[in-house]
């Protein structure tokens, strides 16, 4: 076993520990009532997904054909004294043989890559503390987003998700601004606990503070700052603000926008120095059953040396659903993309288009067209058809990407 699997394996137990031993000073307090009330607020939670996903590269790689089931069981706590906890697994499932590669370098390396790995995960295993006046203190293996994923989030995509082993602090200072910091020091991938790349140890810190001056109006400010034990190329600092812009023209319709910048250094003992810069510029609006958007996103490059990154980025939700741009080329990237969608009867339809090349120099990497429709069958149950093809130009390979999706939550 090695030493980074001991070490999750042992703040797992020590959560669970935790867990227990609350409820066991509160049973020698006296708080009989409390643990009564806290057992009926509880909850038990599951769910299950299936999915087809189908990756046809051209590549000389074999189709990488996956077919997958995982099963989810959340159980959540009432609180005893101000405490409360959440224990989460979930269990991925491979249906017939194994035609695709894992991503996990254990073979199957003939077949393209579909990133869903079969096994056992512990998930979420944290405790919660609620006893300060507008401040909720968490710790343990937990999943944490800020502001839609883009530079912190849980990978929620793929079958086995992206938790972190870390102490969060969350205080609600005003009405109007919420201050969110997490010291993390360790990300449980989702190449799952059996890889050597399903864990990322080191040093994190993320803040992120949201100033709401105005319903119209919404703003936040982070900072991330990344310091990692084995991988040190991807140690950055990084700091930025987003803006977001909301507001109904009548009752059909709204328009809004959105704004985002950042600069990101080098950061711990990133063999590379460097500096470079993030922006999104994006209109959207809606009006009835109908909605689009129109965005320009750049991740900068410092001279074709070192690009922008995100590494805990939830990434398959940005840059096209082919994920040809899961790591960000030296060279940089900007994307430009139309979205638009609709619903009728119940199903979504949504459609993107991207237009990518890069930062630094005249590089035109290619084009994508996303196509998904969603359908929710009723609360428990919902249906999705995805497709994604990209059309390589000086980056990577033609690539097309079908999924079939179920889900049921009880």
């Amino acid at each position: 076993m090695s030493k980074a699997t001991k070490t999750t394996r042992i703040t797992t137990a020590i959560t669970l520990l935790a867990t227990l031993g609350v409820v066991a000073f509160g049973a020698q307090a006296g708080a009989t009532d409390s643990i009564s009330k806290a057992v009926k607020e509880s909850s038990v939670n599951l769910e299950f997904r299936y999915r087809y996903e189908l990756n046809d590269q051209d590549n000389g790689l074999k189709d990488g054909k996956a077919s997958t089931l995982k099963t989810r069981l959340t159980v959540k706590t009432g609180k005893v004294n101000n405490f409360s906890a959440v224990v989460e697994v979930d269990h991925v499932a491979a249906f017939g043989s194994e035609n695709y590669n894992n991503a996990t370098g254990t073979g199957n390396d003939m077949y393209s890559v579909v990133a869903d790995p079969d096994g056992l995960d512990l998930n979420q295993a944290y405790i919660s503390y609620t006893g300060f006046e507008n401040t909720t203190l968490s710790a343990g293996r937990q999943r944490l987003a800020h502001n839609g994923h883009r530079f912190l989030g849980t990978v929620g995509w793929r079958q086995n998700e992206q938790t972190y082993d870390a102490y969060r602090v969350q205080v609600q200072a005003t009405d109007s601004v919420n201050v969110d910091y997490s010291y993390i020091y360790n990300a449980n991938r989702i190449f799952g606990v059996d890889s050597a790349k399903g864990d990322l140890h080191g040093d994190f810190h993320a803040l992120n503070v949201k100033f709401t001056p105005a319903k119209e109006h919404k703003f936040a400010f982070f900072a991330y700052l990344l310091d990692f034990d084995t991988a040190a190329a991807n140690s950055s600092d990084t700091y930025g603000v987003d803006y977001k812009f909301a507001t109904k023209v009548n009752n059909n319709t709204s328009v809004g926008m959105n704004l985002s910048y950042a600069m990101q250094s080098d950061g711990g003992d990133n063999p590379v120095s460097y500096d470079a810069s993030y922006y999104l510029a994006e209109v959207n609006g809606k009006s009835g059953n109908f909605f689009g958007s129109i965005g320009y996103e750049v991740l900068g490059s410092d001279d074709g040396n070192k690009a922008f990154s995100t590494p805990f980025a939830t990434l398959h939700k940005f840059n096209g659903w082919a994920d040809m741009f899961l790591g960000t080329p030296n060279t940089g990237l900007e994307d430009l993309y139309v979205k638009i969608g609709t619903k009728v009867a119940g199903l979504k339809l949504t459609a993107v288009y991207h237009d990518y090349s890069a930062n630094e120099g005249s590089a035109d990497y290619g084009t994508e067209l996303d196509l998904v429709a969603a359908y929710k069958v009723n609360k428990q149950v919902g249906l999705l058809v995805k497709y994604a093809t990209y059309n390589a130009d000086a980056y990577k390979v033609d690539t097309d990407k079908l999924w079939l999706m179920a889900t049921m939550k009880f």
